[in-house]
């Protein structure tokens, strides 16, 4: 039978107080904590199956809480994520219960997150983000030059003679008034042997990507994971890092 593994880790970097990212994998989350080393899930193919991370917009308050909620209903949600338009409705409905908790504690108000994840069909892909935070395609293993970027960042470009900007220019939650996502969804077909990683922006903003492709070209499972977060750390781990890598196992 088919299946897939998922490998994954977070980690609050070198620099921040706290972790503020969560993640979520099937009905499995992790929210606002540490996880010292990678963990691996397998799971059957054939019922959704969402794997999401998201990151609580530093700055202001509640960014961990942010990210939990969010985190959690997709969790709760997974199971019925079977198309493009049930993916749009749940990250709408995760944007409304950011707002609502906010609401319910002025502590929180303002509080927000980014998200970006997958969910696994028989044989497609659904990806979907809101924000910064990434999908990219590793194609099958140990092939150089096959990472692309597969969500879509909502984030201006840089500024001349820099890689990355830490402005965001949709989340879900982030102001004192409701405002409406309109989240990046789309369909990939899927093969098998081919892996996905699902990122926050702790991992791509200080890794170039041809550091990220080198390193999934020569690793998989736990141990690409870890050179992927030791990666980070070595280049001073000035966020939160969170990371899921996603392998279709071929039958047989």
């Amino acid at each position: 039978m088919p299946y897939t593994t998922v490998t994954a880790l977070s980690h609050p970097g070198l620099v921040r107080d706290q972790n503020e990212d969560s993640l979520a994998v099937g009905p499995w989350t992790l929210c606002g904590t540490t996880s010292e080393n990678p963990q691996t899930l397998g799971f059957p193919l054939g019922n959704p199956l969402v794997v999401a991370v998201a990151d609580g917009i530093g700055g202001q308050p509640g960014g961990e809480v942010a990210s939990g909620i969010v985190a959690r209903r997709l969790a709760s949600l997974g199971p019925v994520l079977d198309s493009e338009e049930a993916v749009r409705d749940a990250l709408s409905a995760c944007n409304h219960a950011v707002y609502d908790a906010a609401e319910r504690d002025p502590e929180l108000a303002t509080m927000g997150t980014t998200v970006a994840g997958v969910v696994i069909l028989g044989s497609e892909l659904l990806v979907f983000n809101v924000g910064d935070s990434r999908v990219l395609d590793v194609g099958r293993g140990g092939a150089r030059g096959t990472l692309r970027q597969v969500s879509v960042d909502d984030s201006p470009p840089p500024a001349p003679g820099r890689r990355t900007t830490s402005i965001v220019t949709q989340a879900l939650g982030g102001a004192l008034r409701f405002s409406a996502v309109t989240p990046h969804v789309s369909t990939v077909p899927l093969v098998g042997g081919e892996r996905f990683l699902v990122c926050t922006d702790g991992l791509t903003d200080p890794v170039p990507e041809e550091t990220l492709d080198e390193l999934l070209a020569a690793h998989d499972g736990g141990r690409a994971v870890f050179e992927l977060w030791k990666a980070a750390i070595d280049a001073g781990g000035p966020d939160n890092i969170t990371l899921a890598l996603i392998t279709v196992v071929e039958d047989g």
